[in-house]
Formats: structure tokens, C-alpha cells, sequence
């Protein structure tokens, strides 16, 4: 076993990503040619990989025993005739004295180990080379491999591309690479080939991951973008945008001087013209011919390019298209920084009617400060915040800020950049660096309003300050000269980064200067900052005058773009469960930050999505889409915006029996919440706790739970938690004995018409009178509950309240009538996997003389949940991971992980046994 020239390109034992197919592919070539011979060309782009693949197949070879011969163009000896036939040859010189005398004369003189003057021709070489090899083969067979063939000399490439063809018959394997669509002198035309196309996009991801894990997702999700699956792209652009900081934003991403030189070499070939033509294209990026000139003449400026592969041009449509993303980054890369700035010039005049494609033509063509363009670029930022494209509103801000002269609005922009990176895009850690940019710029204003509420937002996130956020932007807000101006975008966002504030406060005495600074505001207040004022703040007294604004501002989500928006209006109607109507935008909202734009918008909506499933019985959709959520929160340093994900987990936890992590929650929540007088997360707390108490059937210690968060007979003013707890409240009261603290409370439920809120709020006001009620009145008041319309879309609190009535009429004889209720009951418990719920209802039913049929601990364990029935029969469908989770709005990894969990469910291990196994299983429950 040898390797003659060893394994030149480093690869051998490396695993390729994606790459199954081609490797079982040309292995089994490889197989085939030790035995009768053969050749076969691996075709593709630059960067591809076909390098990688002949390097894992000539590793294989040597371990069937095979000699493997590498003959790799070396571009110092492209001009030194047969160096390329010498690299192949030497291995087997020993093997010269077997030939005739003109084969081995003509091979002699041919490798420069003769000292005659008679040449022979090529022809004559290329038999004798092929009488070597075959001699050789005879003893073992050999794979020889052929690689950077633009590199070799011509001569050595015409006599490979001979053996080639001839390789078959003798135990002789010759394995090529060639550029898709490039000349060269090794003919392919005549060859077997395999066309090596891209990484798909999830291998594409895999092989990023595996060698830069530690990638932000905004310049990940670029790079994947600009490389198209192309591995040599994926592995060297995050170096590239190592050492140029921010370029992740640029128009065009940098190259390494390794992909430079890959997508860069037939740029050189072009005339100079053709190449003012190209940087003109790439810096407008649009696609469009008119940019160049009149598309007639504009392609036949490109006609170069066409030649050389760069681009295609389609005349009649008068569209420009870049063979490969990257094509472009090595156009910029090759031209002067006069080049280019002409090139932005002449753009900037071409869009005299587009403001923001002039506007940052003109800020690259700048050659110092320049205030017009600087205001120009500000205004355009402001139209794309507006349009929901914060990421380039943010680059836009920074590169006017750049072009401010000094005494001019360099410091506000740079403060403005800070709040958009706090409050929307996830560059929290970026905050910092900012301000104090903005600081230096101006020391006695940096940036005012703007500058406040970035750094309210990361004194939220950076040590949980409530107290010195809410002074700060009161501060700010009321320094305002135009305070009351409901136009100033910058003060309303100000207002809406106040209101949340108070909320995680979770103090009365914080909200009036958020009011006050409301009310001040003329011609009118912001529709959503009016609605969020009424539902959020104060949801028992301030949502039932704004609920009609609410469900139109609902209604209108289909058609609004900005995450924000989405967010704040969903946020709107949190308490008043209406976060179900709100699902497919808030998915557009994850989406676009899972794409690399607003980042704090998808965390807030993965965790309202994770409150609409609690509420909906989806308990293992609350796991997976608070499981990303906080996975974001840690990658952003989003450390407030956790505890929401972190509660939803709790609140799962509790209800299924698993008090060790309900507990451990709760430490870290008190923990964190206390010194920091962080309102919002205590309640959190308090609320895990009552239910984790009534799981148990402690139902004093749920008592003085629930009261912590609002006392019997009150809603506390400023605490929306309060109506998530007046059943559980209710029902711990009566049970303890309290009548009069549950009949309270309900009445101050009906007091604040909190059954008119939402269906699902007024099943647990209705619920509660039912159980507060006495022993004469209670059953047509469960009754009346449970007839409410819609009941059956909040499972956990139906089953509860079916639990409630059924355990009434037990302790007050009518065991009959009890267990078709406490059966209902226990059923949907199982349903949820609530575990302790599940097995207070069988204990009841036991009480009241049945027994149920239920399966046993194990089959229970073992079914699916309803999410899970629906992913399985997707998947058994042929449905990709993607494709899945497109239908049911989770991410692809989700669905990866519903799988892995639904296989040894079914006793299958791959999609190809699902439908059997479903086939020949009951559907699972519906909820």
C-alpha cells in the first residue's frame, strides 16, 4: 500500500458535511477502477470542494491496497514543460528498464534523464507514459488523481487527459477535477463526470456551525446567504469578517486572500472597461442593465464578463446576474478606493428620484464630514425603522454619525444607534461602546432622549435597575423641550421602553409620570401607546374602554410589517387572552429574527406564543418555544427578557408533578427579584408557587401564595398577574375555609366586569362564583360555566373546574352525577401529562365509586401528545423538517426534536417506519 506524493491538500480522515452521496459515489469508482480501470472527472464550481472529495477518495484507495499517484498543477511550473507528467511518472521510474527502447527513450527524454538532442513527439510520449503506468498496474492497481489543473503545464495536461481515456481494462484509475465551464487542456469532453453542486442549506449550516460555533446569528445568517453552499466560502468568510469588525453590514462582505484569489482569477482577464462596468454593478446591486448605460450597449460592454463566466445577461429582460455571490466581493476587492468612490458617485447622480439608494451612494462617495448627506442618511434611517428594517436603519445611523462634522448631530445619531440596538436588533453588549461614543461626542447632551433609552434598556438587562431606569428616561422625557409632541418618534419610543419598565416593576407608585407624560401628548396619543396604556398597565380597570381598539389593532396585524408593532399589539392583549389571534404574526416576527433582523422583537414573541400555549394545553409547545427563547436571551445578554420563558417552564413543571425544577425557578426568581425590586418577576414566583401548591392539595399554603400577588376581595391596582389568579385564589380559599375571602374576591371580579375581558376569563369568573358559591347554589352555576361558549379551548382550566364540581357533588352525595365530571377531568389531566392533577381526579373518582379504564403509567408515557400526532404524520407524509415546521410555525430544529422524542415512542428508528406504525395505532387525543 503507498501514496505516492501523499495527500497534498491536507483533507485525508476529515468528514465531509452533506457530502454522503458523493463520497459513497466515488469511492464506489474507486472500488471499480482497482478492478477493471476507469476514469472520472468531479465537476463544479470554485471552492465547492472538489479537492476535499478526490483527497477522501485517495485516502481510500491507499487503505484497499491501491497506489495512489497525485499529479496537482503547481503555478510557478505551469510553464515548465512536462513538470505535471514528471510528478506522476517519478513514483514508477524503476519500472523504465521493462519498456521497449522507444517507449523508454521517448520517456527519458521527455522527464530530462536523457542527453539526447532527439525529440519525440507527443503522441509517442503519451504511448510510453501509458505502457508505464500499465506495466505498474499490473502489480497492484493505481489511482492516479488530478487536481488544479489550470496549473498544469500543457503539454503534461494533454498526456493526462490521454491516459484518461484510456484507463479502462488495466487496473487503472484516473480521478479529475475540473471548473465547471473552464478551458483547459485535460479534455474532459470524453470523460465519465460527476457534477459537485452546493452544500445544501441545512449541511451548509452544519459545517458552519461545526468550525465557527461561536457566530452571532445576524452575521451567520449573512454568510450563509452570501456563500450559497459553497464550503471554501463558509470556512474562510467568518476570518474575513473577524478582521474587518462590522463588515457583516457592508453591501458586499470581504474576502480572504485565499477566496480572493478563488473567485478573483478571471477578473484579470477582462478589459479595464468591463471591470468599471462590473464594480458599477456590484456597488448598485440591483441586477438592472439601465444602471450601465442602454441595455443593448450596456451588454456589450459585458460581453467579457459573459465570456468569462462571470456573469450572465439577459438583454431582453435588461437584467444583470452575478454567477456567485462572491464574484462580487472579489470585484471590490480588486478596485482602488477612487474606483469605487466614482462608481457610488455616478450612482448617486443615476437615482435622483430613490432618497435612500442616493442617500448611502452619496455617504460611500464622501470623502470626510458632510452634514446634507449625513441628514439624508439619518431620514432614510427613519423611513426603514418605520418599515420595520431596524438592521439597516442601525448601519445607516452609524455611517451618518461617521459623516457628522463636529457641533452637528453626531451624538444623537450614535445614541440613536444604541437604543435601536437595545430595543430591537439584540446588540445589547454594543450598547455600552455607544453611549460612550455619544458621550465624547457631546459631554453635556450625548444624545438625550435617544441615549436614555438605550441605557434604560441596559440597565434592565445589565443589573435589573428598575429603579435608576424609570429615573432616567422620566428624566429624559420631561428635559424634552417638545415633550408633549406625539410626532417626536424618539419620545414615543421612550414612552413605550417607560411603560415596560413599570411593568417589571411591578409598582403602583411608578406608573403616574408614565401617565402623565401620556396624557401631555398633542394632537393626539399614538393609538397602540393608548391601548397599551389601558390593557398592560392596569388591565381590571383600564382594558374595558379600549378592548374595541384593541381587537381592530388585532384585526390589522395581517398587514403590518414592523416586529415591533406586532409585538406591542399582541403585548396589548397578553392579559386578555389574545395572543391566539395574534400567532401567524408573531411567527413573521420570529422568522424575521431568526433571519438576523429585530432579535428582541422574536424573543418577546417566542414567549407570548409560549403564554398563548400554556393557556391552550399545548404544554410541550410552551418547552420548545420557551427553550428558544431563552437560548436567545443568553446569546444577547437579554437578562430580564428570560424570566417570562423561565415562568412558562415553571408553570409546566408545577402543573405535571416536576417540583424540583418548579422549585429551583422559584429560587432564582426571588433570588434575582428582591434586592432589585423587580415587582413583575416576584409575582412570577408567587404564582408558581400556588400552583405548585394546589397540584399538591396544600391548599393554605396556595392561599397565602395567591395573596401575596393580590389580597382577597381586590385586584391590586398596577397588577395584571392578579387576573391570573382569581380561581386559583378562590378555589385555595374555599377550600381552607375562608367563604367569605372567596365570595369577596369574586365579587370584586364581577365588581371590575373581568368576565367581559376574554372567553377565557370569563370561564374562570363564572368558574370561581361556582366554587365560592353554597352547597344550595353551586351546581347551576358550575353548570353555567361549563356551558359557556369555547370552554373547551383552555383545557387546564376546564379540567379543573370539571375536577371542582365533580369533588362538590361527591362531598355532597351525588356520586353519580360526579363521575361523568371527575372521568372528564382526569381525562384531559392525562391529556396535559398532569400528573398529580390526574391523580387527584381518580382518587375522587375511586370516592365516588368507579373506577376509570385508563392505560397504564407506562402506555401513557409512551403516547403521543397532539403536536407530536401531527409532526408524525407530517413526517410520514415525506414532509421535510422545514417544510413541517413552515405548516406549524416551529423552527425546523423544533421539529428535529419532536422527532427525536416521537421515534422511540413508536418503536420505529426513521421516518420510513411512521406510517406503519401510525397505521396500526389509534389516533392520539385531541385537545
Amino acid at each position: 500500500m503507498s501514496d505516492a506524493g501523499g495527500d497534498p491538500h491536507g483533507w485525508r480522515g476529515r468528514s465531509l458535511v452533506g457530502r454522503d452521496q458523493d463520497v459513497a459515489l466515488v469511492r464506489s469508482f474507486v472500488d471499480d477502477a482497482a478492478v477493471r480501470g476507469g476514469s472520472l472527472a468531479i465537476v463544479g464550481d470554485a471552492g465547492v470542494g472538489k479537492s476535499v472529495l478526490i483527497a477522501d477518495a485517495a485516502g481510500y484507495a491507499a487503505t484497499i491496497g491501491a497506489q495512489v499517484i497525485w499529479a496537482v498543477g503547481i503555478e510557478h511550473d505551469a510553464n515548465v514543460s512536462f513538470s505535471g507528467l514528471s510528478q506522476v511518472l517519478s513514483p514508477l521510474l524503476d519500472g523504465l528498464d521493462g519498456l521497449d527502447e522507444e517507449h523508454r527513450s521517448a520517456l527519458r527524454g521527455a522527464l530530462g534523464l536523457s542527453t539526447s538532442t532527439s525529440a519525440a513527439g507527443r503522441m509517442a510520449i503519451s504511448n510510453a507514459a501509458l505502457q508505464l503506468l500499465i506495466r505498474a498496474a499490473q502489480a497492484g492497481p493505481i489511482l492516479l488523481v488530478v487536481d488544479d489543473m489550470p496549473w498544469l503545464d500543457p503539454i503534461s495536461a494533454q498526456i493526462l487527459a490521454f491516459l484518461a481515456r484510456r484507463a479502462s481494462g488495466h487496473r487503472l484509475g484516473v480521478l479529475a477535477t475540473a471548473r465547471t465551464g473552464e478551458p483547459t487542456e485535460f479534455d474532459t469532453s470524453q470523460l465519465r463526470t460527476h457534477e459537485l453542486g452546493p452544500l445544501s442549506h441545512d449541511a451548509a449550516s452544519a459545517l458552519l456551525d461545526s468550525r465557527h460555533p461561536a457566530l452571532p446569528p445576524r452575521p451567520r445568517q449573512r454568510l450563509l446567504a452570501e456563500a450559497q453552499g459553497n464550503p471554501l466560502a463558509l470556512l474562510e468568510l467568518p476570518i474575513a469578517l473577524a478582521s474587518h469588525g462590522t463588515a457583516a453590514l457592508a453591501p458586499v462582505l470581504p474576502l480572504t486572500g485565499r477566496l480572493q484569489q478563488v473567485f478573483a482569477a478571471r477578473i484579470a482577464a477582462v478589459p479595464q472597461s468591463t471591470r468599471d462596468a462590473l464594480l458599477l454593478a456590484v456597488l448598485d446591486g440591483t441586477g438592472d442593465l439601465a444602471v450601465l448605460g442602454e441595455p443593448p450597449r450596456a451588454a456589450e460592454a459585458l460581453a467579457p464578463a459573459v465570456h468569462a463566466l462571470l456573469v450572465t445577461v439577459d438583454v431582453a429582460a435588461a437584467v444583470l446576474t452575478f454567477r456567485h455571490p462572491l464574484i462580487r466581493s472579489a470585484i471590490v476587492g480588486q478596485a482602488t478606493e477612487g474606483e469605487r468612490r466614482r462608481a457610488h458617485q455616478r450612482l448617486a447622480e443615476h437615482y435622483t428620484e430613490d432618497l435612500q439608494r442616493r442617500a448611502w451612494h452619496l455617504a460611500e462617495a464622501s470623502t470626510g464630514p458632510n452634514e446634507t448627506t449625513a441628514a439624508l442618511l439619518q431620514r432614510v434611517a427613519h423611513i426603514n425603522l418605520f418599515r420595520g428594517d431596524a438592521v439597516r436603519a442601525i448601519s445607516e445611523l452609524l455611517r451618518a454619525a461617521d459623516l457628522s462634522p463636529d457641533g452637528t448631530d453626531r451624538s444623537p445619531r450614535l445614541a440613536e444607534a444604541a437604543y435601536l440596538g437595545a430595543i430591537v436588533t439584540g446588540d445589547l453588549r454594543d450598547v455600552p461602546a455607544l453611549l460612550d461614543a455619544a458621550r465624547r461626542a457631546d459631554p453635556e447632551h450625548h444624545g438625550s432622549l435617544a441615549g436614555a433609552v438605550a441605557g434604560a434598556y441596559h440597565l434592565l438587562n445589565e443589573t435589573g435597575d428598575v429603579d435608576s431606569a424609570h429615573r432616567l428616561l422620566t428624566g429624559a422625557i420631561n428635559a424634552v423641550a417638545d415633550s408633549g409632541d406625539a410626532h417626536n418618534k424618539t419620545l414615543i419610543e421612550a414612552l413605550y421602553t417607560l411603560l415596560m419598565v413599570c411593568f417589571f416593576a411591578g409598582r403602583a407608585d411608578l406608573w403616574p409620570d408614565f401617565h402623565a407624560a401620556v396624557e401631555r401628548l398633542k394632537p393626539r396619543v399614538p393609538r397602540l401607546l393608548s391601548i397599551l396604556a389601558g390593557t398592560f398597565s392596569d388591565p381590571a380597570r383600564g382594558a374595558l374602554p379600549v378592548l374595541d381598539r384593541l381587537d381592530a389593532a388585532i384585526t390589522a396585524l395581517p398587514r403590518e410589517n414592523s416586529p415591533a408593532r406586532i409585538v406591542r399589539t399582541a403585548i396589548a392583549g397578553s392579559y386578555l387572552d389574545r395572543i391566539g389571534d395574534c400567532r401567524e404574526p408573531l411567527w413573521r416576527a420570529v422568522r424575521h429574527g431568526r433571519e438576523g433582523g429585530a432579535v428582541t422583537s422574536a424573543i418577546e414573541a417566542l414567549a407570548l406564543l409560549g403564554n398563548d400555549a400554556y393557556f391552550a394545553g399545548r404544554w410541550d409547545e410552551v418547552q420548545t418555544l420557551t427553550a428558544e427563547c431563552l437560548e436567545l436571551c443568553r446569546t444577547h445578554n437579554y437578562r430580564l427578557l428570560r424570566w417570562p420563558g423561565l415562568f412558562l417552564q415553571a408553570l409546566v413543571g408545577a402543573a405535571r408533578g416536576d417540583d424540583a425544577a418548579g422549585r429551583q425557578a422559584v429560587q432564582e426568581m426571588t433570588r434575582w427579584a428582591a434586592p432589585r425590586r423587580v415587582g413583575v418577576v416576584a409575582w412570577y414566583a408567587w404564582h408558581v408557587r400556588t400552583l405548585a401548591a394546589l397540584s399538591q392539595g396544600e391548599f393554605d399554603e396556595a392561599y397565602r401564595c395567591a395573596t401575596m400577588v393580590s389580597p382577597a376581595g381586590q385586584l391590586a391596582a398596577h397588577t395584571p398577574n392578579a387576573l391570573w389568579l382569581i380561581m386559583e385564589l378562590v378555589e385555595a380559599a374555599a377550600r381552607t375555609g375562608r367563604l367569605a375571602d372567596a365570595r369577596a374576591h369574586v365579587d370584586a371580579a364581577d365588581a371590575a366586569r373581568i368576565g367581559d375581558l376574554s372567553p377565557r376569563l370569563a370561564l374562570t369568573v363564572a368558574g370561581a362564583r361556582a366554587i365560592a358559591a353554597d352547597d344550595a347554589s353551586f351546581p347551576p352555576l358550575f353548570e353555567r360555566a361549563l356551558a359557556l361558549p369555547g370552554a373547551d379551548r383552555w383545557p387546564f382550566d376546564l379540567a379543573r373546574l370539571r375536577l371542582a364540581y365533580g369533588e362538590r357533588l361527591r362531598r355532597t352525595r351525588a356520586s353519580a352525577a360526579a363521575r361523568p365530571h371527575l372521568q372528564a377531568a382526569a381525562d384531559l389531566f392525562d391529556q396535559l401529562q398532569a400528573r398529580p392533577w390526574s391523580q387527584r381526579a381518580d382518587g375522587e373518582l375511586r370516592a365516588a365509586g368507579a373506577h376509570r379504564d385508563h392505560p397504564p403509567a407506562a402506555a401513557l408515557s409512551s403516547a403521543l401528545t397532539p403536536q407530536q400526532e401531527q409532526i408524525a404524520r407530517l413526517a410520514a407524509t415525506g414532509l421535510t423538517n422545514k417544510q413541517i415546521g413552515e405548516r406549524l410555525f416551529l423552527s425546523a430544529r423544533t421539529v428535529g426534536y419532536h422527532l427525536h422524542q416521537i421515534f422511540p415512542k413508536l418503536g420505529v428508528t426513521s421516518r420510513a417506519g411512521l406510517r406503519d406504525a401510525l397505521d396500526h395505532r389509534p389516533r392520539g387525543p385531541v385537545i
